[in-house]
């Protein structure tokens, strides 16, 4: 990167701070020259004793100044003031009134070396002076308002850019900070080449990315990632954030737009870095009313701004979003955004470099194992298991202890994961009795199935709003669920409902969440998912976000009234059948339940080996019937099963052939 020449500045600080100093010394001296004031009686008695030498009345100002053959000593009159020697020269005021007589007193007064009395008459040219003067200061305030508005610099640079420069020559992150986004810091690092060497790309043909979406949900590591593109790239950096651009007056986020790319041109080549850019680029027209004039002024100027890049202009847009699904199709075409990037949450080998990563300047001690706390910790972003570790530093110093072990790491997931302990919450022993039930029923339902993931922890202790809770973690990152695994999941949590209707017969309010959540699957499963033979293979839920849809209210509904209730009555039908097999599966283990209940009141939090040892005993459920829409469709001689490279006893077992009667029976809905 070439070297930029440094021009020397003038420090005026080394200018203006004597300059001051000779003006206050000078306005010093010049006051203590001046003759002293007294109040017009002191002055009218002067003026009768026999020490005046000279006296000079100026009817313009009504003041009369006196030279004393001596030194007038000011007595006090006791209302405030002091006894004080005012010196040869003072002076007193006058109202018109008083003209005459002050006349005749300083001509009785007979000065030693006369009076005089002055009138001044302004002349000709300091009333023209007097009359120029404010119309020419009013001229120059119109005239640096007027020099102010231009370049969109209006109101002392209220329409200016607020976006910020970083300094790439000392860049705080780089790629090196950033694991677990090995795709992403790929295609930015390709970015960052094109800026370096543009003709290496422009030799064969190849045309420079207008704009980088890095989209994904919280916590991923999109701002890191740009800040390392920051870091890395050896070329100016501008960021700002979308709502930095929208202000209560109409034209001044356009503006600001036109500023921020005038800036990044002058600096080509160069990366402007738009953070949230949801909260301008959302789609145009939605909301209520039709949309935002000012936002889509905003939206409407940056699209324009996207276009006008000249082809060897160097400038590259990067933007980060977690919403992604109501950007305006404008912004997402090619030719604008033409790369789009997930940044999705870190699978088990990117959670390990990103605990490496944050685990660096951090005192462990030898059993940590990263590996082991990234297999705990699935779907968990980049943030989350920074935070992890953070928790469990701030625990160990909170303990005087030096180095960080597995106990706090496990304190710092269960944190981040249901909020802190609360340790002052006393509960009655009915209260810690439905609580170990109703978190028995939980576990034992989950360790029953067949589909669901093995059970890691159970406790009693509240923790942030929950009485107690079970931790049930997958063995693998899991990108998808089966029919079978939702079905599981669904009498999962109906289990801690079930298992206080059992024991108790008096249902508690504790089950709330658990029914929330269950109701949100089972819908998905109708509406989304093509899971219900009533409703078949039909998208009923909508994706769009928008709080009254793109074009208004009244648009987010896309089913008629029939099939909402055809709907309702499905969701019931899965969430009754969970219930019923809660009910089969905690009556069947009765006496498990009833163990693991008495284990957790006496030791209030169990562990992956010591509930494996309880569910020991535990009664497995029995497979459930294939389901399969339209599968009676299938032709005879049709072969279900047998996946290829997949070769399990569970698939062999539910392969059959259709071309029989016996087939087709095993093919049912529940």
């Amino acid at each position: 990167m070439a070297k930029t020449k440094t021009k020397n500045r003038v420090n005026w600080a080394w200018i203006i701070a004597p300059l001051l100093v000779l003006m206050i010394g000078g306005w010093f001296l010049w006051q203590a020259f001046q003759p002293r004031a007294v109040d017009t009686s002191e002055g009218l008695e002067i003026l009768k004793s026999n020490s005046i030498e000279r006296a000079v009345l100026n009817e313009s100002t009504q003041q009369v100044n006196l030279s004393l053959t001596e030194p007038y000593t000011h007595e006090s009159t006791g209302l405030g003031d002091r006894t004080a020697e005012l010196g040869k020269n003072v002076y007193f005021t006058y109202s018109y009134s008083q003209t005459e007589d002050i006349l005749t007193a300083v001509a009785n007064a007979k000065p030693t070396k006369g009076w005089n009395a002055l009138r001044p008459q302004a002349s000709f040219l300091s009333s023209i002076l007097q009359m120029l003067l404010p119309l020419l200061l009013l001229f120059g305030l119109l005239l640096l308002f007027m020099r102010s508005m231009s370049g969109n610099k209006m109101l002392g640079g209220f329409a200016q850019s607020k976006a910020k420069e970083f300094n790439q020559e000392r860049p705080d992150i780089t790629f090196a900070d950033v694991a677990g986004e090995d795709e992403a810091v790929e295609e930015l690092e390709e970015i960052r080449e094109f800026l370096a060497a543009p003709d290496k790309f422009h030799k064969v043909g190849a045309r420079i990315p207008r704009g980088v979406l890095l989209y994904g949900p919280p916590g991923t590591g999109k701002t890191l990632l740009a800040k390392a593109v920051a870091g890395e790239a050896h070329a100016p950096f501008f960021s700002i954030s979308g709502s930095e651009f929208m202000e209560l007056y109409v034209g001044v986020g356009a503006s600001r737009v036109r500023d921020l790319f005038e800036r990044a041109k002058k600096a080509s080549p160069a990366i402007i870095f738009v953070d949230e850019i949801d909260a301008v680029g959302r789609h145009r027209g939605s909301g209520i009313g039709g949309g935002n004039d000012e936002r889509e002024q905003t939206l409407n100027q940056l699209l324009v701004e996207m276009d006008g890049f000249d082809e060897r202009a160097n400038i590259i847009l990067i933007a980060a979003t977690n919403r992604p699904d109501i950007l305006d199709p404008a912004l997402l075409r090619p030719g604008r955004f033409d790369r789009q990037i997930a940044v999705e949450a870190p699978d088990l080998k990117g959670r390990e470099a990103i605990l490496k990563v944050h685990a660096a300047g951090k005192p462990m001690t030898k059993e940590v194992d990263l590996f082991q706390i990234a297999k705990r910790t699935p779907g968990f972003t980049g943030a989350d298991l920074a935070n992890v570790l953070n928790e469990a530093a701030l625990l160990t110093a909170r303990s005087n202890a030096d180095l960080i072990d597995d106990r706090a790491i496990d304190e710092a997931i269960d944190r981040v994961i249901a909020g802190p302990q609360k340790r002052t919450r006393v509960m009655n022993d009915h209260d810690k009795a439905v609580t170990a039930y109703h978190e028995g029923g939980h576990a034992l339902c989950a360790a029953a199935l067949r589909y669901t993931d093995p059970v890691t922890k159970v406790t009693i202790l509240p923790r942030g709003r929950a009485l107690g809770y079970t931790m049930v973690m997958p063995t693998e990152d899991r990108y998808n669920k089966t029919r079978n695994q939702l079905l599981d999941d669904l009498v999962y949590a109906m289990g801690g409902r079930v298992a206080e209707e059992i024991v108790f017969r008096d249902p508690s309010t504790g089950p709330a969440n658990d029914i929330q959540q269950a109701t949100k699957t089972a819908r998905a499963m109708v509406t989304d998912y093509g899971m219900s033979s009533r409703v078949g293979l039909v998208k009923l839920g909508t994706t769009d976000t928008e709080a009254f849809g793109h074009g208004g209210a009244g648009e987010s509904r896309v089913f008629s009234d029939e099939m909402a209730g055809i709907i309702d009555d499905e969701v019931r039908l899965l969430l009754d059948a969970a219930m019923r097999e809660a009910w089969e599966i905690l009556t069947k283990n009765r006496d498990v339940l009833d163990t693991l209940a008495a284990r957790l009141l006496e030791e209030e939090t169990l562990d992956e080996a010591q509930l494996a040892k309880i569910f020991e005993a535990v009664r497995k459920q029995d497979e459930r019937p294939v389901w399969n829409y339209g599968a009676d469709a299938a032709i005879p001689g049709a072969r279900l099963g047998e996946p290829v490279g997949i070769p399990t006893a569970e698939t062999q077992a539910d392969s059959a052939p259709l071309d029989t009667d016996e087939g087709a029976e095993k093919v049912e809905d529940i």
